[in-house]
């Protein structure tokens, strides 16, 4: 009976070392899948607001970490990609956060010529209300499209802001919290722009450590 219950308990042993195996593995490879998912959209996102013929080197090649949580909403380092052509910075995309959403955390992304005018703007995630906060995602609402032109005049110009704060964007039927979020995000990844641009390029690369 002794050896019976030892051949029993190595074989529960070897099952859960096998099922440990094939979870770990499957895991992995899921989340490998899921990484290349995530890099494929960001490609298209990033060339939804910045057209690929207006640079010459491909922009994941010119990818910089740059932190601040005063103009960029978090401490966690944000990517920056720098359009060049010529050698010469023509645009930037950085990746910013509106810690005040209504559910939570905005991670969006601005996309701006190299003289500060919006190109576009587009939310890479969010936990916002369907139905109310969503606005913000472009699959649900053209909103996010009324940020290309703008370009601020000075710090203190508040026209991306919500109609209900003196500025020239709609708030959300029943949703006052979302929009007023983001616009604050998008002016604030405008301002750190104007102060920081030309320091981006000497930030640690994407593949650095930190």
């Amino acid at each position: 009976m002794l050896n019976s219950m030892k051949r029993n308990g190595l074989v529960l042993a070897l099952f859960g070392m096998a099922a440990t195996a094939v979870v770990a593995v499957t895991h992995q490879l899921t989340e490998e899948r899921i990484y290349d998912q995530q890099q494929k959209q960001l490609l298209k996102t990033l060339h939804q607001i910045l057209p690929a013929d207006e640079y010459d080197i491909p922009l994941h090649q010119s990818c910089h970490l740059v932190s601040n949580e005063q103009y960029l909403g978090t401490e966690a380092p944000q990517r920056a990609f720098i359009a060049l052509k010529e050698g010469r910075p023509v645009g930037l995309a950085l990746e910013t956060t509106a810690p005040d959403g209504y559910n939570g955390e905005i991670h969006l992304i601005v996309g701006v010529n190299w003289n500060e005018e919006l190109l576009g703007v587009r939310t890479l995630d969010h936990k916002e209300t369907p139905g109310l906060g969503d606005g913000i995602d472009l699959r649900k609402s053209d909103w996010v499209q009324g940020f290309v032109g703008y370009r601020l005049i000075d710090e203190k110009d508040k026209r991306i802001s919500v109609k209900k704060d003196g500025g020239e964007f709609d708030q959300f039927t029943g949703a006052t919290i979302t929009p007023r979020a983001y616009t604050k995000a998008v002016r604030h990844t405008l301002n750190y722009i104007r102060r920081f641009k030309e320091e981006i390029p000497s930030a640690p690369s994407c593949g650095e450590k930190r």
